[in-house]
């Protein structure tokens, strides 16, 4: 399995970061995009042909599915045109929502079905994609919202928490993972933030303790919180190797 970031500034792009959005390659297999934000497809580009990707969606906030609409365009005007649909996977609104989103008026709809071939998750099943073995896991987090763990076909275990707050599956998704791919949005202050919607690095750390996780990698950090507060906290609760994630890093496993 090779992963490879596209973008991970957490709910809003940074200086030259674009959002969400991670590359999965298994050799002999096309290749797969986990979570579209803006700025993604341009990162793409560098990397495989757009039309070629299959994508999973963890969850509708725009800083995670919101360059859909570009892909969109690349499929259906680029000079070289796509053959057949791409698949899609995610929460079950996702055709509603890529389609308003993609509508030339807010009281238009933008029919998708000529392009994408979409699969709304389902949690505990195993879907077979690019190669790979995905477990989708519900979040704790305010739209539908799912993290996954992804199987290579070698045995190589990838969790990807998506976007959550504190809870039992933030554990299960990672168990014994070789990488643990975990969302890290604030500092560590329960006191002075809601429930259910973003973790701490103390709390990704305590996660991956408790899961088992080999390697943890912190994502989704905004560009106002500071990346390092972030990994001494994940140290703080975590002992293994701890990363947190750029632009263009690739690991391979």
């Amino acid at each position: 399995m090779r992963l490879e970031i596209l973008g991970c500034s957490g709910s809003v792009g940074g200086p030259g970061a674009a959002c969400s959005g991670y590359l999965l390659q298994a050799d002999g297999h096309e290749p797969v995009v986990m979570d579209f934000g803006p700025g993604v497809l341009g990162q793409l580009q560098a990397l495989v042909d757009p039309n070629s990707v299959t994508v999973m969606l963890s969850h509708l906030h725009a800083d995670h599915c919101l360059d859909m609409p570009s892909l969109l365009v690349w499929r259906r005007y680029a000079p070289v045109p796509a053959v057949g649909h791409a698949p899609l996977y995610g929460p079950v609104d996702t055709v509603e929502r890529i389609g308003r989103a993609s509508a030339e008026t807010a009281t238009m709809f933008d029919d998708i079905s000529d392009t994408f071939d979409f699969t709304p998750w389902q949690e505990g099943v195993d879907f077979e994609i690019g190669g790979f073995s995905v477990r989708p896991f519900r979040m704790y987090h305010p739209p539908e919202s799912y993290g996954l763990r992804i199987t290579s076909p070698s045995g190589g275990v990838l969790a990807f928490s998506g976007d959550t707050g504190v809870c039992d599956n933030l554990v299960e998704v990672a168990r014994d993972a070789d990488l643990f791919l975990a969302e890290s949005s604030w500092t560590h202050d329960p006191e002075n933030r809601p429930a259910g919607v973003h973790i701490s690095g103390y709390e990704a750390g305590e996660a991956a303790a408790k899961a088992g996780a080999k390697r943890l990698l912190l994502t989704h950090i905004p560009p106002w919180t500071d990346r390092d507060t972030m990994i001494a906290e994940a140290r703080s609760s975590f002992d293994g190797p701890v990363d947190a994630v750029r632009g263009g890093d690739r690991f391979d496993f």
